[in-house]
């Protein structure tokens, strides 16, 4: 199994660039930093207003790790199972829970409890609690799935 890598400097710094961007996005257009919701502009059925933007912030955080290993040419490590299944059922549970959730651990997490709401409270406390419970079955109880 293996451990994840503690990284205190480079999460802070990750951290601070999320809500940067979070607070830019809200300032700039008045939308929520939600990546799921993002995600969701790009697709169909289209029409939407602000599909560029959300093209734009989508290639952003994939381009993100490329520009930092080109500037500091240090390599953006990154623990993702190579369990196929694992990963395609994960997945669909997180698109599920988001649009169960009325939103992603980015939208409610970051920006909901920012301002102060009820229902991110309440979503960002069940996104960790499921977390917690699926690092314990992964992890504890059927070792080797991950």
């Amino acid at each position: 199994m293996p451990a994840t890598p503690f990284t205190p400097i480079e999460s802070l710094l990750g951290g601070a660039l999320i809500g940067a961007a979070a607070v830019i996005l809200m300032l700039l257009l008045g939308r929520i930093a939600g990546v799921s919701g993002i995600l969701g502009r790009l697709l169909p059925p289209y029409g939407e207003p602000g599909v560029g933007g959300a093209a734009a912030f989508i290639a952003g955080l994939v381009a993100a790790p490329v520009l930092y290993t080109a500037a500091t040419g240090l390599a953006v490590q990154q623990t993702v199972s190579g369990n196929l299944p694992l990963l395609a059922g994960a997945g669909l549970l997180v698109g599920f829970g988001a649009i169960l959730g009325g939103g992603c651990t980015s939208g409610h997490g970051v920006c909901g409890l920012s301002r102060l709401s009820a229902r991110s409270l309440v979503a960002t406390l069940t996104f960790m609690a499921t977390a917690f419970l699926t690092v314990l079955v992964v992890r504890h109880v059927l070792p080797g799935a991950d």
